[in-house]
């Protein structure tokens, strides 16, 4: 399993909802982005999303190792 996390640095592009919006919902209220689930199964698509952000805002972690999972 993976947990997203997204930080206080993100500026709520959208460009992760655009490549994952499976994953990834932008919070009006907060004007950022945020999981849909925070814990997921592996995924390339949430990779790709990583990849994507402008602010690297977005960091996946591999819940059974605790090593960051890079994009």
């Amino acid at each position: 399993m993976w947990r997203i996390t997204i930080s206080e640095t993100c500026i709520g592009s959208g460009s992760c909802v655009g490549v994952a919006p499976e994953y990834f919902d932008l919070d009006d209220a907060e004007g950022r982005a945020r999981p849909i689930r925070a814990d997921v199964e592996p995924d390339e698509t949430v990779l790709d999303a990583v990849a994507n952000c402008p602010m690297e805002a977005i960091t996946v972690t591999d819940l059974e190792t605790g090593a960051t999972v890079d994009a």
